[in-house]
């Protein structure tokens, strides 16, 4: 078991109060303390945690014992050796929580398994009663203990209720529990067995003695835990002695991030010193010259010239930039558009199509594709409405196309039939050349009766918008649902299964919604967004059939979805501070879906299943690159011209670069004060009157240009330098801080630890009086005398009696008494440590061992009368001899049989038996 840590009474008023310590406290004087204790008349003491029964299954050499039900106060447990009082001893400890060592039964738990079989099992009831009650809300009045000890050694614990459902598991429960109740099954006072009675009381060693008193009391683990403290002070000491080094390491790395961080400043200093010097030399040199106004105003005129040809120049370089780009343009568009309308138009001609292979036509309309792409995204460069109208008809039509190619690759029909007038016009065809086909064989199996109601589908072929300005958007929002099927049923689903596999060639199949069908629109009233401007999806639908917006409403939820044409209007109403209530999303007129709080841009352009006359789309296309290819002819011309405009422009750029040359080494050489002016007034705009010379200012720019750069060189990158100076202040800082914590943490621990030094020496002491005490008391039952005498510095404890009264013999260690003697001094002992420790229950196993009849009889009434004065605790004695005991109620005897290997069955006797 783990450690664990015991309260007082003071320090847990939940904790069970006793009688006599209540009277002790309150200055009560008693010659006999334990055999006046008071019974519990009243108050509220709490009998929780003690044992109800115990039930032993493939134990040791046990096939089955019990269930033994204990009572609540006395009990004995009879029995021959071999009856199985040990197993029920040995189960109790081992069942709750202790090791195999504690028992003196087994080094390991797979020794209690019985032979042949696979694993044991212990059922263990604990009461869960009173004001120490555990989880009673959870567990009810007892808590149940099942452990299995398998023939590997593994134990695993179930925690049951009273009623028998399993809480927890877990190892960590039963010790919560345990420290709940003051259970201590490895404590010699709670549980003593045979051999640690022969160990601890029967040993001839002094320290044997002072080992079980200290283990009974606690001490023991006090003193433990004491150990344990000042081992993790000496390692916290030397923790902080190691980080002491590291503190004077990271401060000195701080105090050198510092300085490099400090020198920064003088850093900038020097570039302040640096623009000033740099500003004196520029009105240094304009000062250095003398300049009449005659060669101010020629340097002017030369400056205006050279304005002209500079601005000139740069005119022509941009009409030359912007011409290049657009006679590249021209050029690319128009080849593509040639190839985009030779591979349609061989696409479109019946007689050509007829003499292709399907993979054939297959390449012939990738390709077209291919070159639409191209001359699409060449025109999507332009601007104004006249181009994006054309980029927009060229989409759809090749949308179109697309769709073809498609439903041509799926149905594998001959080619021309791809083109014919009625699968551009019928538009049940939009949702697959094989929809009629598959329409009219549900038909058809309808009027047969194979379905219980006619499917209905597909779905967007039984709709359509009000406002055709939304079918792109609505296309958007119900995506798949346009092309599913709904069935009342699962039995018309297979058969609509079945049809579909029939009439649609590949592995291509619809979506089919199984939904009841009702004759009536689902009420929306509450969950619809209603808003002024605006309608719902629901609202925007022309919807005949109440099953299809029944299906519409239960998949999307399109009584929730607004549609907003203007997308800067959706996002305004969506995504402002008060969005419509009941409203999920919206979708603009160009499908883009807007929520709350983000959006998402449609990659749909055109709507596939809403739109008008295809043909009549495909004539304006034709008329439209016919006009194409005229404005491609004038284009063809202009680039011509803009040819013999480049050459042009090409030889006058020339001619300016030559011309900007001459003008500039004009400028310099023969009016070189007046740009030192223009130079020193873009420097510092303000005139600074300098007193120095040029070449002073210049050599101190120099010298400074030079400290700069080997300070730089030396500092590194200035973000770095402040980054490293912040790290190590920031390192420092946390480790003095962490050592100012542990020399704190060190010094209450040493205040702490002196206290409960103090505090522990005074238990220790008072301990071994009451137990000095208790003891004297118990043999004078006897009439005996005797001494006990604590060796704290040396740690034993030694123990005389002398049998009678008035005797003249000295008092002569247990160690010369005889067998009854000696085990009555030993009940006479264990019974004072009861009077000074707490548990719910007490254990001793074969305590009349070596008595003779008188010193049992007078043992036994002992352990009677403490028990009588605490009621609300547990006694459970076993003996293998005879028990006969007067009528009363509080005790209970149970009588093993002798044993028998094949099974061992339990009598139980009370008062009758008694």
């Amino acid at each position: 078991m783990s450690k664990r840590k015991s309260n007082s009474a003071s320090e847990n008023p939940k904790k069970r109060v006793r009688p006599a310590e209540e009277l002790a406290h309150n200055g009560a004087d008693a010659d006999d303390p334990l055999l006046k204790r008071l019974p519990n008349q009243g108050e509220a003491v709490s009998d929780a945690g003690i044992v109800e029964s115990i039930t032993l299954k493939n134990f040791m050499c046990h096939s089955l014992l019990g269930p033994f039900n204990f009572g609540s106060n006395v009990n004995f447990v009879v029995g021959n050796n071999g009856s199985g009082k040990s197993a029920i001893l040995t189960a109790l400890i081992v069942a709750l929580g202790g090791n195999a060592q504690a028992t003196n039964r087994g080094s390991s738990l797979k020794g209690f398994v019985k032979e042949g079989e696979s694993s044991a099992d212990v059922s263990i009831t604990l009461r869960n009663k009173g004001r120490d009650a555990y989880k009673p809300d959870v567990y009810g009045p007892a808590i149940i203990v099942d452990l299995r000890i398998t023939r590997e050694g593994l134990r695993t614990y179930k925690l049951r209720g009273k009623s028998g459902q399993i809480v927890s598991t877990k190892k960590e429960e039963l010790l919560s529990i345990l420290d709940n109740f003051n259970i201590q099954v490895n404590n010699p006072v709670s549980v003593l067995t045979q051999e640690m009675s022969k160990y601890f009381l029967h040993s001839k060693g002094e320290g044997d003695k002072y080992k079980f008193f200290m283990k009974a009391t606690q001490l023991e683990q006090m003193r433990e835990d004491f150990v344990y403290i000042k081992t993790t002070r000496h390692v916290t000491e030397d923790k902080v002695g190691k980080h002491s080094e590291c503190l004077k390491d990271l401060k000195r790395k701080y105090l050198e991030k510092e300085d490099r961080y400090k020198s920064l400043s003088s850093l900038d200093e020097m570039h302040t010193k640096l623009e000033q010097l740099q500003k004196q030399m520029a009105w240094a040199l304009v000062r250095s010259f003398s300049i009449s106004s005659l060669r101010f105003q020629c340097v002017e005129g030369a400056e205006n010239k050279y304005k002209q040809i500079q601005e000139q120049l740069e005119g022509i370089t941009q009409q030359v930039r912007e011409l290049q780009p657009k006679c590249a343009e021209l050029k690319a568009e128009l080849k593509y558009e040639k190839y985009y309308l030779r591979a349609w138009g061989f696409l479109h001609n019946p007689e050509t199509v007829k003499l292709l292979k399907m993979d054939e036509l297959m390449n012939v309309i990738f390709l077209t594709n291919f070159y639409f792409y191209i001359y699409l995204s060449s025109i999507s460069q332009k601007t104004g409405a006249e181009s994006q109208a054309r980029k927009e008809r060229m989409e759809q039509i090749q949308a179109e196309l697309e769709d073809d190619s498609l439903i041509l690759h799926t149905i594998k029909c001959p080619p021309c039939s791809v083109f014919r007038k009625d699968s551009r016009s019928n538009r049940l065809r939009r949702f697959g050349e094989h929809m009629p086909a598959l329409l009219a064989a549900i038909e058809e199996a309808h009027k047969r009766g194979q379905f219980k109601r006619k499917p209905r589908g597909p779905l967007g072929y039984l709709i359509s918008p009000k406002d055709p300005e939304y079918a792109l958007a609505i296309e958007v929002c119900l995506k798949g649902l346009l092309l599913a099927f709904t069935c009342d049923n699962y039995d018309d689903e297979r058969v609509l299964q079945h049809l579909m596999a029939k009439m649609i060639p590949g592995n291509r199949r619809h979506t089919i919604i199984t939904s009841q069908f009702i004759p009536h629109i689902h009420n929306t009233t509450k969950r619809a967004v209603r808003h002024p401007e605006y309608p719902s999806v629901l609202q925007a639908l022309e919807i005949e059939d109440p099953v299809v917006a029944n299906c519409l409403i239960d998949q999307k939820a399109i009584e929730s979805i607004l549609l907003i044409k203007n997308r800067t209007e959706a996002r305004r109403v969506m995504q402002g501070r008060n969005p419509p209530p009941n409203c999920n999303h919206a979708f603009s007129k160009e499908g883009d879906q807007i929520f709350n709080n983000r959006s998402y841009t449609a990659e749909q352009t055109r709507a596939n299943y809403f739109t008008g006359d295809v043909e009549e789309e495909i004539r304006h296309l034709q008329r439209e690159i016919e006009n194409q290819r005229a404005q491609a002819t004038r284009f063809q011309q202009q680039m011509r011209k803009l040819d013999d405009d480049i050459k042009q422009n090409e030889g006058l750029l020339r001619r300016a670069l030559v011309e900007q040359k001459t003008a500039k080494v004009k400028i310099l050489t023969s009016y070189k004060p007046v740009t030192s002016v223009s130079k020193a007034t873009e420097i510092s705009p303000e005139r600074l009157e300098v007193r120095r010379t040029a070449r002073s200012i210049d050599s101190e720019i120099n010298r400074l240009k030079v400290k700069i750069s080997t300070q730089q060189e030396q500092q590194g990158d200035r973000e770095e330098v402040v980054r490293q100076y912040h790290e190590a202040l920031e390192n420092y800082r946390n480790l003095a801080q962490q050592m100012k914590s542990l020399n704190t943490f060190i010094k209450s621990l040493d205040s702490v630890m002196n206290d409960r030094l103090q505090v522990y020496a005074e238990l220790r002491r008072f301990l071994s009086a009451r137990c000095k005490y208790y003891f004297d008391s118990m043999l004078a039952q006897r009439g005996y005398t005797g001494s006990m005498n604590f060796d704290h510095k040396n740690e034993t404890l030694s123990i005389t009696v002398q049998p009678g009264k008035g005797s003249n013999t000295s008092l002569s260690d247990m160690r010369t008494l005889s067998g009854g003697e000696r085990s009555f001094s030993t009940v006479c002992f264990v019974l004072s440590l009861w009077a000074i420790t707490e548990a719910p229950f007490r254990c001793l196993d074969e305590f009349d061992v070596y008595m003779d009849m008188v010193n049992r009889r007078i043992s036994m009434d002992m352990m009677l009368k403490v028990a009588a004065g605490q009621r609300y605790r547990q006694f459970i004695f076993l003996t293998p001899q005879t028990i006969n005991l007067p009528e009363d109620k509080i005790i209970c005897i149970l009588r093993l049989k002798d044993p028998d290997r094949g099974q061992n069955t339990i009598q139980r006797g009370e008062d009758e038996d008694q």
